[in-house]
């Protein structure tokens, strides 16, 4: 345990932001694409397709070594017990602040916009049940499995602080072989529950806790490696071309998975391959451009940067009801999709602004204890008296 704070990674503070702002995009070229999600426009736009699909092969796993990063960095600062309190508040209180406030609203207004909502009552018990699991937790998904990582790094943190690495063992090559190896054991498992128990795949609870856990946890992983030796950080910011032509080899195949691919085949399997591979060398892309481009200070890039957690967590339902009542009046898909943009966000940092004026709410998002405010008497009665000692030390 380490008292002393570590430098500050701005770049790595942006890219965090960045990745998360982008569930935005995401999220709304959701509605234009090809995809079939909550809501769909009548007809798909393939560029929108194609961007959806870019962003989703890469975003999550770079994302999951940057918490990895900064999980770690926390564990050797904080006693065990601390550490674990301080990460779960900040993940867990949000969540369940979300739960409440946006995902149970969003549930009822898409019960209505399907026209589900009369068939509820004839729905069994764990229908019902599992129904709430996945309309609830919904895009809060990674703030689930940060949890559960979060408590699982207790052991492997400490089991990773108390062994070295030799140097070698840091070549992509070596990398890319170790996380193939972990895709191949995760589309084995899915295989066999798909043989053994079909139904426990459709689990939403299953599927957060366990699959969605197993499948980042190499990269939560990676990013406490990534913390710890040097080595591995300056490799992964230093721009590597076959990373990058990789990655270009991995999102081509992606597609074509995405295109031939058969739900009742392979296609899951061979999807989680790609994303194994795609995700190592995207982290090589993203930390190399973001080292720099994004390695500097603002006033901007810490407003977002703050921010970038509450967008993210209102922008879900905010774009569900753009996709429900306004998508239908525009015309154009491209025109939507720009108009999309401008709604969510402009709502969202309006309502950024207010929840910043009411302590309870930035608690509730934040997960952050909330500082008492300082009267005006108080406080300059406090900065005479540090006045007068600066004089009495001069």
């Amino acid at each position: 345990m380490s008292n002393i704070p570590a430098q500050r990674e701005f770049f790595l503070d942006s890219i965090r932001a960045w990745l998360m702002l982008l569930g935005i995009p995401f999220h709304i070229s959701l509605i234009y694409s090809s995809h079939h999600w909550h809501v769909n426009s009548i007809e798909p736009t393939w560029w929108l397709t194609l961007f959806n699909d870019f962003i989703h092969a890469f975003r999550m796993q770079v994302f999951f070594v940057i918490s990895g990063y900064f999980s770690y960095m926390l564990f050797l600062r904080y006693s065990r017990a601390k550490w674990w309190k301080i990460r779960v508040e900040r993940v867990g209180i949000p969540m369940l602040t979300a739960v409440a406030l946006l995902t149970l609203p969003q549930f009822l207004m898409l019960q209505y916009v399907s026209g589900k909502s009369e068939k509820w009552p004839q729905l069994g018990f764990y229908e019902k049940y599992n129904t709430l699991v996945w309309e609830l937790v919904s895009h809060l998904w990674f703030l689930l499995v940060l949890v559960i990582l979060t408590t699982l790094g207790v052991f492997l943190f400490r089991r990773l602080n108390q062994h070295a690495v030799a140097k070698n063992t840091f070549s992509m090559i070596k990398l890319s072989a170790l996380f193939l190896v972990f895709g191949v054991i995760w589309a084995s498992l899915r295989r066999a529950l798909l043989i053994v128990y079909p139904p426990i795949l459709s689990d939403g609870l299953f599927n957060f806790t366990i699959m969605q856990t197993l499948l980042y946890l190499p990269f939560f992983m990676l990013g406490a490696v990534v913390f710890k030796y040097p080595a591995l950080k300056m490799r992964f910011i230093t721009p590597s071309p076959g990373c990058y032509f990789g990655s270009a080899l991995a999102f081509a195949a992606y597609l074509l998975n995405q295109r031939y691919g058969n739900g009742a085949g392979w296609m899951y399997e061979t999807e989680c391959l790609i994303l194994m591979l795609m995700g190592l060398w995207m982290t090589n892309v993203v930390f190399s451009l973001g080292y720099r481009f994004l390695n500097t200070h603002s006033p901007g890039v810490t407003y977002f940067v703050n921010a970038s957690l509450f967008i993210y967590l209102v922008h879900h339902p905010l774009t569900l009801a753009f996709g429900a009542f306004i998508t239908p009046h525009i015309p154009s898909n491209t025109l939507g999709f720009l108009a999309g943009l401008v709604f969510v966000i402009g709502i969202a940092l309006i309502l950024y602004e207010l929840h910043l004026r009411v302590p309870l709410l930035r608690f509730l998002f934040s997960g952050k204890p909330q500082a008492r405010r300082v009267n005006a008497p108080a406080c300059n009665e406090i900065c005479r008296q540090v006045n007068v000692g600066d004089t009495n030390r001069r």
